[in-house]
This record gives C-alpha cells, sequence and structure tokens, in this order.
C-alpha cells in the first residue's frame, strides 16, 4: 500500500466521502416493510424466489474507529446462545423499538451490547436498507467513534469484540463470493476472512455496500 492508499484511509479523508455520500436522512421508503430494498441477500440471488417483504425493522452502527495508523471497523461476535444468527460477526444493532427512531435504536443497542457512549459517536449518514433472508430489513448508520470509548460488552448478547482495517474492508480483492444450501437452494453472499474470523452474510453485504458507496 503506497501513501495515498493510506491517506484514502485516514479518517479525515472518510470523513469527506461519508459525507458528500451518505444520505443525511432516511427516505420514507426506508421504514415500508413492504417495499423491497435494492440492498439485500437477494442482490446475489437472482435465481431463487424474489425477496418477500421484512417482517422486522432493525438499525445498526458501522462504527469506524478514528485510529492514527488508519481508520477501522468495530465489530461483535454474537453470543452463541441466541435465537437469531448466533456466533456470527455483526455490527452492534437490533430491533428498532415502538416509538423510538432508527438513529436511537442503533444508539440504544451500541450501549447495550459493547457499552458504546453514545457522546462519543458522531452519526455521518446513512447507507441503503439492506433486507436479509432471514426476514430483517437493516438500516446502517455510519459513524465515526472516539478512539477514547472503552467496551463493556454484555456477554448475554456479545461474546466478543474487535476491529479490522477499514483499509482491509474496502480492498475489493478481500471480497470473496461463496455460497452454502440454506431451505434447499444455493445461496451466494459476500465473505471477508480476517485473521482467523469469518466476516460474511449481512454484515460482509453491508461492507461491500460501504466499499461501493465510498470508494468503488
Amino acid at each position: 500500500m503506497n501513501a495515498h492508499d493510506r491517506a484514502s484511509f485516514a479518517i479525515g479523508d472518510f470523513r469527506a466521502r461519508a459525507s458528500a455520500r451518505l444520505a443525511r436522512d432516511l427516505p420514507a421508503s426506508a421504514h415500508d416493510l413492504s417495499v423491497i430494498p435494492a440492498g439485500g441477500d437477494h442482490r446475489l440471488n437472482a435465481h431463487a424466489p424474489p425477496p418477500r417483504p421484512a417482517s422486522r425493522l432493525a438499525a445498526v452502527l458501522v462504527p469506524i474507529v478514528d485510529r492514527p495508523a488508519g481508520a477501522s471497523v468495530l465489530l461483535t461476535l454474537r453470543a452463541s446462545h441466541l435465537r437469531q444468527h448466533s456466533g456470527q460477526i455483526a455490527f452492534p444493532g437490533g430491533s428498532v423499538d415502538p416509538g423510538e427512531t432508527p438513529l436511537q435504536a442503533a444508539l440504544r443497542e451500541g450501549r447495550e451490547e459493547i457499552g458504546l457512549d453514545p457522546a462519543l459517536v458522531e452519526p455521518i449518514g446513512w447507507l441503503e436498507p439492506y433486507q436479509t433472508g432471514t426476514g430483517f430489513r437493516i438500516l446502517p448508520l455510519v459513524a465515526i467513534l472516539d478512539p477514547a470509548f472503552t467496551l463493556n460488552i454484555n456477554a448475554s448478547e456479545v461474546e466478543d469484540a474487535f476491529e479490522a482495517p477499514l483499509s482491509f474492508l474496502m480492498t475489493p480483492d478481500n471480497h470473496q463470493r461463496q455460497s452454502r444450501e440454506w431451505q434447499g437452494i444455493m445461496r451466494s453472499f459476500y465473505a471477508m476472512p480476517y485473521e482467523g474470523r469469518n466476516i460474511w452474510g449481512a454484515t460482509a453485504g453491508i461492507l461491500r455496500a460501504l466499499y461501493e458507496r465510498l470508494y468503488g
């Protein structure tokens, strides 16, 4: 990686790209579960049956950590006993509760899951909604996280948290396309294995969308 490449993943360059290219506000259609968004697990699976409307609305933080050596992305490992997506690598986030906004939900879940202080989270903008094959409409909020944060992991929801370099995750050579059978149909998905951790599925799909929006 040359000096120009390193500069592309410094927090200042990232903030400029994200501020210019991400939506400040969510469109009304983002909340309408009857509307199938363009982004989602179905994007790589045109051969599969058309996706059905989502049944639940969720919001996640895509936390970009301001590190001097280059920005990184904070990710979690979901607890192995959870009913949905157990043991998978994810962003901090979860369901949007009645009466709260997606922004409020993403910040609340970040605090509940790993103890993120909302005062250290700088929301930048929204990626397009991402629909999963398991019935979730995910609203990804890209935010810059002050490196002064400390983690307080809620073991009932999260087993671990770690950072991966933004430069690695935004390099298309690291975006593998893998397949496996699910509900009797071969399904394709993105995967970004990093230091023994398998970042795949919706998390990798959202990271791919971030790459396409800011660096593609």
